[in-house]
């Protein structure tokens, strides 16, 4: 087994592995390491067939090592690398302004360094990754979670010399970063996630505070932000001897409740001093209101036709609408080729389901630790579609919900949207399997079922065997959209 050194490598005798291919530094394969020939002969064609700057060994299966690379621990105001090359290691530190970032980028290349990897440490590591882009460097970032040092021996230079040696010995898995486009349109999704948040906060609390003073708004209108609920809080606000009349011009001609009711609900007791606080909340949720258009309209005009037509052809899946898709495909892209396959993509979303073995027993597991926004937006969008009588999602949550719980039955939704998703972002067209799926499977064994359920309630009936088996031949209408 090969150590890293550019010297003749160990050769580990009765590995039961086929052998290893070597990428040399311009990245040509130069000779091959079979574990069944001799040592002699496999150290023959490591000292003949390479030079000294064959730096890269992929194995047959998939994974990397490098001789020439570098960690980096991040900070907010230093980086720290450790450049390894075989068994000798430089240490350097370097600041977080843009001319010290390029002057790292000219050493590593000078270096003829294969790959940098640095820990996702908050929002640290990207402008040190964009500089990187721009230069050429080869960067990986992963989970400071996989990559942990030992417990007492936490220091700058020791981070980035364990970073450097798990990147040698092939121990890392690069975390998905998607390409400059998509992580500017992130950031405004993102951003605009987190105002529409702070807006239904300030709606929320403006409903307490109206609780407060004995307005019993909520109570008659579904949303506090309509129209007609503006109309009469600014009605209430503003004037103090409002009427019957003035309740009932103001009132959409939709409402439920009557102009009595909805006057007896208004006449609450305000100080002046809450009339102008009132006033300043409703102030500020307009703006906040203002702003989140201003956004929309921001992301609406980066928008490429590629991401129009994701967006469009996500929405057509029920439960996701138009925002929801907007988030989803900002946070996933369009290209779904960086996932191995649906079950590696749910697993990065984070709702696939997570094991838990031991000894040959499986045990409860939660779902995987994911993307959060993406998590966050799939849950939203299976409860919606949960709620959709005529879909699969529908049927397949009530199918889960009596034994399994709300939760786990909308994150099983949640887990089928993800896959949908995957299938419709690689081009295929998404096909509703309908509410009567399960319908199909075990049809003779659910017909008895229920007939034995009528018997013990009480209803006697008579059904024949020739008829039961052409229930069982027919198959059920499955809606499809």
């Amino acid at each position: 087994m090969w150590d890293g050194s550019r010297f003749a490598p160990r050769i580990v005798p009765g590995r039961k592995a086929l052998g290893r291919t070597v990428i040399g530094y311009k990245g040509e394969s130069r000779a091959a390491i079979y574990f069944k020939e001799t040592i002699a002969m496999a150290k023959r064609k490591v000292r003949d067939g390479l030079s000294e700057n064959d730096s890269v060994i992929v194995t047959e299966d998939n994974e990397v090592y490098y001789e020439r690379c570098a960690g980096i621990d991040v900070h907010s105001g230093l980086f720290t690398v450790c450049l390894r090359i075989g068994r000798r290691s430089e240490i350097r530190e370097f600041g977080t302004t843009t001319g010290e970032i390029r002057v790292l980028c000219a050493w590593l290349k000078d270096s003829g360094c294969q790959m940098t990897a640095m820990e996702s440490t908050g929002s640290y590591w990207k402008p040190l990754y964009n500089i990187f882009e721009q230069e050429g460097v080869p960067a990986m970032v992963c989970n400071a979670y996989h990559i942990k040092n030992v417990p007492g021996r936490k220091t700058d230079i020791a981070d980035a010399r364990w970073i450097a040696r798990c990147l040698r010995e092939g121990l890392l898995n690069p975390s998905f970063i998607p390409d400059r486009e998509q992580r500017e349109l992130r950031d405004m999704t993102r951003f605009l996630k987190s105002q529409t948040e702070e807006r239904a906060r300030n709606i929320n609390r403006l409903q307490k505070f109206l609780e407060g003073a004995n307005i019993k708004l909520s109570e008659h209108v579904s949303d506090i932000e309509g129209m007609s609920a503006t109309e009469l809080l600014d009605l209430v606000i503003g004037n103090p001897d409002f009427t019957l009349d003035d309740v009932r011009q103001r009132m959409h001609g939709n409402m439920k409740s009557t102009p009595e009711q909805l006057f007896a609900s208004l006449e609450g007791y305000i100080t002046p001093i809450q009339r102008k606080f009132f006033v300043h909340v409703m102030h500020i949720i307009r703006e906040q209101t203002t702003q989140i258009e201003e956004t929309k309209a921001l992301v609406d005009s980066v928008l490429s036709d590629n991401y129009k037509s994701a967006i469009a052809a996500l929405d057509k899946i029920p439960g996701i609408g138009e925002a929801s898709a907007l988030t989803i495909v900002a946070e996933t892209g369009t290209d779904m080729s960086h996932f191995r396959n649906q079950h590696a993509f749910s697993k990065w979303a984070g709702v696939a389901p997570g094991n838990n073995e031991s000894a040959g027993k499986a045990k409860k597991a939660k779902t995987t630790p994911g993307n959060k926004t993406l998590k966050s937006a799939l849950t939203q969008s299976a409860k919606t579609a949960a709620r959709n009588r005529s879909s699969f999602f529908n049927a397949q949550y009530h199918r889960l919900v009596s034994h399994r719980g709300k939760n786990r039955a909308t994150m099983a939704v949640a887990h089928s949207l993800a896959i949908a998703i995957y299938f419709v972002l690689s081009g295929q067209e998404f096909k509703d399997l309908g509410s009567d799926y399960y319908n199909q499977f075990n049809r003779e064994k659910k017909i008895n079922s229920h007939i034995r359920q009528l018997s013990k309630l009480g209803v006697s009936i008579c059904v024949s065997d020739d008829s039961i088996e052409r229930a069982v031949e027919k198959p059920p209408d499955i809606s499809v959209a």
